[in-house]
């Protein structure tokens, strides 16, 4: 392929995101490569590799753009008008996003990090931001906690949430439990809200 220099540096990037994001949507991180996502774009992977330093990188960027839209996904089903409790709004964001969104969702939480690497400060504040979410909701239920208890208590529940809808997404929660996705992470959050007002 020849050489092309047709658009620039940050057009090159949204597109590779963008073609990135399509194949992920379509087949999932094992259909994602330098190579697939260069051709997707009329480009060659050499192009690639001088706008993300590797394959990781082009991950973890694409991830900080599911990230934002899972935020946004989230901050919406909080904010609307509701019966429901902000906690049981936000759970029903997340499975929602989990059910709509799978693939993106499985690169977000399954794809490991190489040996020696680590997330960039500007990715784990995108984290940090999607988990003040759920401190806000769990907020009311442990009012005595002080903000270091509380963040703690948000990454415990989130992880716990976490690992049910991962069996869900594996097609294995059946294997635990014959009940739904929904069920299971309300029961959970009864319990673990139970927990903090005693």
């Amino acid at each position: 392929m020849a050489r092309r220099s047709d658009h620039s540096r940050e057009e090159l990037y949204e597109m590779a995101l963008a073609a990135a994001r399509d194949i992920v949507v379509a087949d999932g991180l094992s259909g994602l490569t330098v190579r697939r996502v260069a051709t997707a774009i009329g480009y060659s992977p050499g192009t690639l590799y001088n706008v993300f330093d590797d394959f990781y990188e082009l991950v973890i960027h694409l991830n900080s753009r599911t990230l934002d839209a899972f935020y946004g996904h989230l901050l919406s089903a909080s904010e609307k008008e509701s019966a429901q409790p902000e906690l049981e709004q936000l759970i029903d964001g997340y499975l929602s996003f989990v059910k709509d969104q799978h693939n993106l969702w499985d690169v977000l939480f399954e794809y490991r990090l190489p040996d020696g690497r680590k997330l960039p400060d500007w990715y784990l504040a995108k984290i940090g931001r999607m988990l003040s979410l759920v401190e806000k909701a769990l907020e009311p239920f442990a009012p005595k906690a002080n903000p270091e208890e509380l963040a703690e208590y948000a990454r415990v529940y989130w992880a716990s949430v976490h690992g049910i809808c991962s069996l869900y997404g594996s097609g294995k929660l059946q294997v635990v439990s014959g009940q739904t996705v929904r069920h299971m992470v309300m029961v959970l959050t009864e319990r673990f809200v139970s927990g903090l007002k005693r």
